[in-house]
């Protein structure tokens, strides 16, 4: 198994636009293989700015690396549904199963 996590910073008073912004738009994910299931988690407010983290499992790396290099990723992320919502860029961080 094999997870990618992105973490976001969100004004506090755009959370609501946020939320919309992941629910209302197309992932293009469920067609893509090896995707396994799609998370996004709220987190704590911090130094003005509240934490989420989207993250998606895969069946493994590979299948994850095919997915940033498709054409479905490209047009998932083309929508700009997130501009002007963060207070900074996203944080990517990767990780790979140990246990489980």
């Amino acid at each position: 198994m094999f997870l990618a996590m992105n973490h976001f910073r969100v004004a506090p008073d755009r959370c609501a636009d946020f939320e919309r912004a992941w629910r209302e738009r197309d992932s293009y994910l469920d067609d893509v293989p090896g995707f396994v299931s799609f998370h996004l988690l709220r987190g704590d407010e911090e130094d003005g700015a509240v934490w989420y983290a989207s993250h998606t499992v895969w069946r493994d790396a590979a299948s994850f690396r095919a997915w940033v290099d498709s054409d479905a990723f490209r047009k998932a992320h083309a929508q700009g549904k997130l501009t002007g919502i963060l207070t900074g860029p996203p944080q990517l961080r990767c990780w790979t199963s140990v246990l489980g």
